[in-house]
């Protein structure tokens, strides 16, 4: 019924009730966040080594043994 289709009940092969999807509510579009905007505020035009990000990586899974 999510498709907007209809579902006949029947009694005895008789209809004694239609259902029908209720139509669905417009609400305000929901709008993403910048994320590019957000990084570029955060970071700037920073660009890391390799070394830099394998000694961010090891920072965040110190302790985390799986």
């Amino acid at each position: 019924m999510s498709d907007g289709e209809s579902v006949r009940i029947e009694k005895r092969g008789q209809p004694v009730a239609l259902l029908t999807a209720l139509p669905r509510a417009k609400g305000k579009a929901f709008k993403l966040p910048d994320f590019m905007g957000r990084l570029k505020e955060t970071w700037g035009d920073r660009v890391f080594t390799a070394a830099e990000v394998k000694a961010m990586r090891d920072a965040e899974h110190e302790g985390d043994l799986g």
